[in-house]
């Protein structure tokens, strides 16, 4: 069965592979600048005009791959190498066009980026053209469209532009690191930065260190590695070197409970569990960040819970999402979590260390609640709060929760909030289509995924929040 659900999932998958090999064995530094010939060997191109071009490439990678760009404080870099197949895109008009004599588009286009020729057909000067779309708009016959560039197209916040060499360019105060771009790119010219070095090293060092290392998993592990079961993922993770296998869900019970709370004295709120979300809500409707919830996500508030415990322990988030890798790093968040990775780097890590998940025992985790899990998909951060809104006696109070799935979705639901017109007073936002279940960092996307959650939820051994919280204090 198939691991991932692109090629270029798994190119990168191959070269992380390959950094992680030698990480382990410490012959990073030696190998380094031969791991792009691993990936492209012989002379024969299989991607791209030529090899040479495919290994200038993976090198870029690599170099991602260990860290990428330390002056560039954005996760999601641009190979601009690697950008170069994609057409111009913008306002085109197409074999729709009759000739007419109205020229509604000429008399319409402000720059003069219109000329109608002899066959009455009109043409769009692209150096002319600023792209407001208003010939597309009066044109009777709808013979104006807009090719977008599928990054230009994933990215919802209007972060992707082109350069002055016509590759994509990120505008960092636009970018919410939700990763759209990156799995939607067909040529893998997007990425985000790894911390897999990181990772590895917290636990080649622990024995002569003294401390453990601890892995949070995002309940959306239960949709992903579908090749395998849940319990030799887990199983796999310990086989990894990790000492302590902790569920964010947990936290994400710790949450709901709290935002329930929070939420009967603010009288709104909007949610703080997506990191690309409040970034989104920070950088476009500044006005409405009093309203974010003030508890940290479910995985900065169980990571928490366990460096209170042992200040000396490591601890690494495993999840679907790009956005974390920023969040991890926030003032508020850094005392708490080392480092972010992502379940693609994640399946990198077992081929690296040659751990076939499939031929392992199986391996429970059985901290959190059934809403804690659902909080990996639409609408469960929703559910969870009204059930958090019952156990804490608080179920009087008119719960009328907006869950936003994806992020135009949050726009609409936030353009509304910031006007005084949104019927509701809880924003779930969730930045992915699908909620965590769809994010970048994941291997496989689709709506089974949600499927997947609320099954894993039904498997929680704890029926309530409360309980689930209450069962930290016996630990």
């Amino acid at each position: 069965m198939r691991k991932f659900d692109t090629k270029v999932q798994y190119l990168k998958y191959k070269v992380l592979r390959e950094v992680a090999k030698c990480a382990w064995e410490d012959t990073l530094e030696k190998e380094l600048i031969n791991i792009p010939n691993v990936i492209v060997p012989g002379k024969t191109a299989t991607m791209r005009c030529c090899v040479y071009k495919e290994r200038a490439i993976v090198t870029e990678r690599v170099k991602l791959a260990i860290g990428g760009n330390k002056e560039n404080k954005n996760v999601i870099e641009v190979i601009d190498i690697a950008c170069d197949e994609c057409p111009m895109g913008g306002y085109e008009v197409t074999g729709a066009c009759r000739g007419c004599l109205a020229h509604r588009c000429e008399d319409v286009c402000k720059k003069g980026a219109i000329t109608i020729d002899a066959q009455m057909k009109a043409h769009i000067d692209k150096e002319k053209c600023v792209e407001c779309g208003m010939c597309a708009k009066v044109c009777p016959y709808s013979a104006i469209i807009n090719h977008k560039r599928p990054c230009e197209q994933a990215c919802k916040v209007k972060a992707i532009s082109m350069d002055e060499s016509k590759a994509a360019k990120i505008n960092d105060e636009k970018c919410i690191a939700c990763g759209a771009c990156v799995y939607q790119c067909p040529w893998g010219a997007i990425n985000d930065k790894s911390f897999i070095l990181d990772v590895i090293s917290a636990i080649k060092n622990k024995q002569k260190d003294n401390y453990k290392v601890y892995a949070v998993v995002a309940p959306s592990i239960a949709s992903q590695f579908v090749y395998a079961k849940l319990g030799q993922v887990i199983k796999g993770i310990k086989e990894l070197g990790f000492d302590e296998i902790v569920e964010a869900a947990l936290g994400a019970d710790i949450v709901a409970l709290s935002e329930a709370k929070e939420l009967t004295e603010k009288g709104f709120l909007t949610s703080s569990c997506c990191p690309a979300f409040v970034s989104y809500v920070k950088k476009q409707f500044p006005d409405l960040a009093e309203y974010i919830s003030h508890n940290l996500s479910p995985m900065a508030t169980i990571s928490k819970q366990i460096k209170e415990k042992e200040p000396n322990a490591k601890v690494v988030f495993i999840g679907p999402c790009t956005a974390k890798k920023m969040e991890f790093q926030r003032e508020e968040v850094s005392p708490y979590v080392d480092t972010v990775i992502t379940f693609e780097e994640l399946q990198a890590l077992f081929d690296s260390k040659n751990i076939e998940i499939t031929e392992l025992e199986e391996e429970q985790i059985d901290h959190a609640s059934y809403y804690g899990r659902i909080f990996a998909r639409s609408c469960g951060l929703s559910e969870a709060v009204a059930e958090g809104l019952k156990e804490r006696g608080l179920a009087d109070f008119d719960l009328k929760a907006v869950a936003c799935d994806g992020i135009e979705a949050c726009r609409v639901a936030l353009l509304k909030a910031s006007k005084r017109i949104l019927d509701g007073n809880f924003i779930e936002g969730m930045a992915c289509i699908n909620g965590c279940v769809g994010g970048a960092g994941c291997l496989t996307h689709g709506d089974t995924n949600r499927i997947k959650i609320d099954k894993f939820g039904k498997m929680a051994d704890f029926s309530t929040i409360t309980d689930a919280v209450n069962s930290i204090e016996k630990n």
